[in-house]
C-alpha cells in the first residue's frame, strides 16, 4: 500500500495546495445539477473519466488481473461508480479479453462499468469521446477542476479531455479505485472509498487484492493457447475487412474525395535538383510561447472541435458532425492534420496577452484568428513565419506531426531557448531552422514582444554553414541578436539542401533506379 500512499498524497498536494488556480475559498465549491432527472454533485477534483487504457501496461496481466479482483471485491461489498463518471476498458491486445473472460472476473469490471471498448488507442490520446452534457455543463458554467485518471502513457495539457484539467496516471487498480471513490482529492489510507450495502465504510484495504491472490489468477487463467489463437488471427482478418475491394497496380489511386486519404503535398514540386540553403527573411512571429510547450501542444490529437478549422473542412466536405471521428483516425490526410496543427485548447501564446486557446493574432490587421486561418492568411500573402519558444521546446513524445504541421502551416524556423532532442531533429528533417538563444538570452530578456518581423540571415551555400555556428537574427524594430543555429551534424545539412529528409530520400531512390 505505500506506492498508493505516495501518489495519494501528490493528488492531494497537487489539487488542494496548488489548487488550479482556484482561490482557497471557492476550493470546497459544490455544484449541484441533474443527471438524467437524478440529483448529482460535482467539486473540484471529481472524477468524470477513469479508463483503464494504454497499449503498455495492458498488456500486463498481473495489473489488469489485479483490477478485474478489485472490482470483484467492490462489486461483492456492494460499491458502486457514480453514473457520470465514462468508465473504459480499452487493452492493447485481444489475450486480454481471453484471459478476464476465462477468470470469470470480467463480468465484475462490467458491473463497474469498465466495459471493453475496443482494443488500441482512446482515452490515452484523447478518444475518450464526449462527456454527457448534464455533466459538461457543470463543469465549463461552474469553472469546476474536473478530474481523469487512466492508466496511460501522458498526461499533458488538453491530451486527455478538454474539460478535465486535472489528469493523472495511475495503475489499472488504482483506476478502478479511484472511479469507486470518484474523487482524487482522498487519502486511501485514512477515508473510506465507499459505503457498502450494509452500511459499513470500506476502506481501499477491504478491496486491495494480495500478491498471492493475484499470482494464482495469473497462473490459472493467462494460458499460451490464448496469445497463439490471438495472434494466429491477425492474418485472417475479419469478413468486413477481407470483403474490401482493394484496386491493383503499382501507383496508389488517390480519391479527392476522401477526407481520410489525401495525396500529401510534400513531393508535388520536387525537382531533382536540391533546392538549397535559405534563410528567413521579414518573417512574422505565428506564436510566442513560453517553456515547456510539448509535442501534444502542437500536433493534432484527440476528437475534432466542432468549431475548429477542421470542422469546419470536414463539413466543406460533406461529413457530419457525428462522423467527425478524431485526427488520429485521419492522420492520413495533411488538409485536416494541418488545420489541427497548434489547436490544443490549452495553448498559452504571449500575443494573446493571457488568453488561453488555439488562436493567435494577425499581425498585419491585429485580428484574431484560429493559427491555421493567420497562417494560411501570411502564406496568401507570401510572408515567411516563424515561432519564439522557451525551453523545452517539442518535449513528451516524438510525434512526426509535430513537425510536418509546423511545416505544412509555413513556418520556416523555431528561435527558442531550448529544444527536446527528437523534436529539434524532426524540425530538421522537415526543413525547419531550430535557432536557440544564446545563454541567459530568451525573447523576454530580448525585449522582443513577437509583434516585430525577423529576418535570419544564412549563407546561400549548404557547404557555407557550420553545425552549431552562431548566425544573426534582426528585427525590423531595429533590434539585432546572436543565436545558435541547431544543425547538429553534417547530414543534417544534407536534409537542409534537399528542403527536407522526406526529398533527400525520394532523390536518392530515383537516383538509384536511373
Amino acid at each position: 500500500m505505500s506506492l498508493c500512499i505516495i501518489i495519494i498524497i501528490f493528488f492531494f498536494v497537487s489539487l488542494v495546495l496548488q489548487g488550479f488556480a482556484i482561490p482557497k475559498e471557492a476550493q470546497t465549491k459544490v455544484v449541484e445539477f441533474s443527471f438524467h432527472g437524478t440529483p448529482a454533485q460535482l467539486r473540484h477534483g471529481d472524477v468524470v473519466i477513469a479508463a483503464i487504457t494504454s497499449c503498455t501496461n495492458t498488456s500486463n496481466p498481473s495489473v489488469m488481473l489485479g483490477a478485474a479482483l478489485v472490482a470483484k471485491k467492490a462489486c461483492e461489498l456492494g460499491l458502486e461508480v457514480k453514473p457520470w463518471i465514462k468508465t473504459s476498458l480499452a487493452p492493447g491486445s485481444g489475450v486480454v479479453t481471453k484471459y478476464l473472460q476465462n477468470s470469470g472476473l470480467q463480468k465484475y469490471l462490467n458491473e463497474l462499468g469498465f466495459n471493453i471498448v475496443g482494443y488500441g488507442c482512446t482515452t490515452c490520446i484523447g478518444n475518450s469521446g464526449d462527456i454527457d452534457e448534464a455533466v459538461a455543463a457543470a463543469i465549463t458554467e461552474n469553472d469546476i477542476v474536473a478530474a481523469a485518471v487512466l492508466s496511460g502513457n501522458r498526461n499533458f495539457e488538453g491530451r486527455v479531455h478538454p474539460l478535465t484539467r486535472a489528469n493523472y496516471l495511475a495503475s489499472p487498480p488504482l483506476v478502478v479505485a479511484y472511479a469507486l471513490a470518484g474523487t482524487v482529492n482522498i487519502d486511501f489510507e485514512t477515508e473510506p472509498i465507499g459505503v457498502g450495502k450494509d452500511g459499513k465504510k470500506i476502506h481501499l484495504r477491504d478491496i486491495w487484492p494480495s500478491n498471492e491472490e493475484v499470482a494464482q489468477v495469473v497462473q490459472t487463467n493467462v494460458l499460451p493457447d490464448m496469445f497463439k489463437a490471438t495472434y494466429q488471427a491477425i492474418t485472417q482478418g475479419n469478413p468486413m475487412w477481407n470483403q474490401l475491394s482493394v484496386p491493383s497496380g503499382t501507383l496508389y489511386a488517390w480519391d479527392p474525395k476522401s477526407t481520410y486519404i489525401h495525396e500529401p503535398p510534400y513531393f508535388k514540386s520536387m525537382t531533382m535538383s536540391p533546392p538549397g540553403a535559405h534563410g528567413v527573411k521579414g518573417a512574422y512571429c505565428l506564436l510566442n510561447f513560453g517553456d515547456s510547450i510539448t509535442t501534444d501542444h502542437i500536433s493534432p490529437a484527440g476528437s475534432i472541435h466542432k468549431d475548429s478549422p477542421a470542422a469546419r473542412y470536414l463539413m466543406e466536405h460533406g461529413v457530419d458532425r457525428r462522423d467527425f471521428n478524431s485526427y488520429g483516425s485521419r492522420r492520413g490526410n495533411d488538409e485536416i492534420m494541418a488545420r489541427g496543427t497548434f489547436a490544443n485548447i490549452r495553448l498559452v501564446n504571449k500575443l494573446l496577452n493571457g488568453e488561453v486557446g488555439p488562436k493567435t493574432i494577425h499581425i498585419p490587421t491585429g485580428e484574431k484568428l484560429s493559427v491555421f486561418d493567420a497562417a494560411m492568411r501570411y502564406k496568401s500573402e507570401g510572408h515567411d513565419t516563424i515561432i519564439l519558444a522557451g525551453a523545452e521546446y517539442g518535449s513528451g513524445s516524438s510525434r512526426d506531426w509535430a513537425a510536418k504541421g509546423p511545416m505544412l502551416l509555413g513556418v520556416k524556423a523555431v528561435i527558442a531557448k531550448s529544444f527536446e532532442r527528437i523534436h529539434r531533429s524532426n524540425l530538421v528533417g522537415m526543413g525547419i531552422v531550430p535557432l536557440c538563444f544564446k545563454a541567459g538570452e530568451d525573447a523576454d530578456t530580448l525585449g522582443l514582444t513577437g509583434h516585430e518581423r525577423y529576418t535570419i540571415d544564412l549563407p546561400s551555400s549548404v557547404s557555407e554553414i557550420r553545425p552549431g555556428q552562431d548566425v544573426t537574427v534582426v528585427t525590423d524594430s531595429g533590434k539585432s541578436f546572436t543565436c545558435i543555429i541547431r544543425f547538429d551534424t553534417e547530414v543534417e545539412l544534407v536534409y537542409f539542401d534537399h528542403g527536407g529528409i522526406l526529398q533527400y530520400v525520394i532523390r536518392n531512390l530515383i537516383k538509384a533506379k536511373q
